[in-house]
């Protein structure tokens, strides 16, 4: 088993400072597990309510929480969202002895309920697959190719892999949406979703989707909401500055981890998506969760204006602004497109993250980063 210590211990902070901890990711991303290392560190009792047992016993929520201390686990608590509003009575209680870890494959908006009734009591942790922390950058091609979902990264070959991740899809889309009451039908979201690989890096255009799909603008908001929801989409922000020049207001999308993205274009092994064109978009999106796996998600973004300047991601750190630029290439060099974000922004720094071997400098605040010396870019930028 691969270990993921910085989640362990993000959790137990977590848990050490509020009454309910919500552990939220994608089906299969190695929730369960991480609560099960945790479980083993204390006192626990487990609900799983996909288990039938389980969901009975927590018909009645007062009496099977009764006399319980140490941690409940709940896991796919978004299948009984009226479970939240008794957790809001019980986090509430003075010197309570039971604490939650609760573990959900939705976000909270796309769950009714779960951000107002535990609002100010519950901290929220987004977790996904495998990182390059816990895997070894020695192996950044295999979870490249593979995706981090742990099933298909420790699968025993290609073929195996890509199996398990062509069931996932197909799971996912035909029994994980409709239990969220959304009634799509499965075709017309994999359709959709295989539009978004094809589109992976580029900007959202909300009309092209819909005349594509034969369906109105609206439609294809919501069905972008809903798989950036169930974590499988992520639209990146744009940012904004005051400045005398056309930016960028749309979204960028990507499909958040690669393994997906790749079965999605039927692409196999490493050699298949080394011919291809999306090669270079599906690198850009691989080391965009990559650094957001350090960073976090929040007060990250692109920029881009419609002279073509641009960087690929923009991240708020400490008051100071990094950038990140993401290229496929052989030895990077410094384009007029940094320069001008540079300047335009006021970066403090420039990573330049890329599949070679040797890491050196391009410009005094620009760096560019072999993605075997990922290890580094904590200290590098203060984390």
């Amino acid at each position: 088993m691969i270990s993921r210590p910085h989640l362990v211990r993000q959790v137990k902070r977590a848990l050490r400072d509020n009454p309910v901890v919500v552990l939220l990711g994608p089906r299969q991303c190695g929730k369960t597990t991480l609560a099960g290392i945790i479980a083993k560190q204390r006192r626990s009792e487990y609900f799983d309510l996909e288990n039938p047992t389980d969901l009975a016993r927590l018909s009645e929520p007062m009496l099977a929480f009764e006399g319980l201390e140490g941690l409940a686990i709940i896991d796919e608590v978004q299948r009984k969202p009226d479970l939240f509003a008794v957790l809001r009575v019980l986090a509430d209680r003075r010197g309570g002895k039971l604490k939650f870890l609760l573990l959900g494959s939705a976000s909270p908006h796309l769950v009714k309920g779960v951000s107002e009734s535990l609002a100010g009591r519950a901290a929220f942790i987004e977790m996904s697959g495998f990182d390059l922390r816990e895997v070894k950058s020695e192996h950044y091609k295999k979870l490249w190719v593979r995706g981090s979902f742990p099933r298909s990264f420790l699968a025993r070959n290609e073929p195996a892999s890509y199996q398990w991740r062509n069931d996932f899809v197909r799971t996912f889309l035909e029994r994980d949406i409709p239990q969220l009451g959304i009634n799509i039908p499965s075709q017309t979201l994999r359709r959709f979703w295989t539009m978004i690989a094809h589109y992976h890096g580029q900007i959202w255009n909300a009309a092209a989707f819909a005349r594509s799909l034969g369906n109105s603008e609206k439609a294809v908001r919501r069905y972008i909401d809903i798989l950036a929801d169930a974590y499988v989409v992520r639209q990146l922000q744009p940012w904004h500055e005051n400045l005398r020049k056309r930016q960028v207001k749309a979204p960028k999308v990507y499909i958040r981890d690669t393994g997906l993205l790749h079965t999605l274009l039927s692409l196999e092994t490493y050699r298949d998506l080394s011919g291809h064109p999306q090669m270079g978009s599906s690198w850009e999106g691989f080391c965009v969760e990559q650094v957001l796996a350090l960073t976090g998600s929040e007060n990250s973004y692109y920029w881009a204006t419609y002279s073509k300047a641009e960087i690929d991601l923009l991240v708020f750190r400490g008051g100071k602004r990094i950038g990140f630029e993401f290229k496929c290439a052989d030895a990077p060099r410094m384009t007029k497109s940094i320069h001008i974000a540079m300047a335009d922004l006021c970066l403090n720094k420039v990573f330049v993250l890329y599949p070679g071997s040797s890491s050196y400098r391009i410009h005094d605040k620009v760096e560019v980063l072999s993605i075997g010396d990922m290890g580094l870019l904590e200290e590098k930028i203060g984390l």
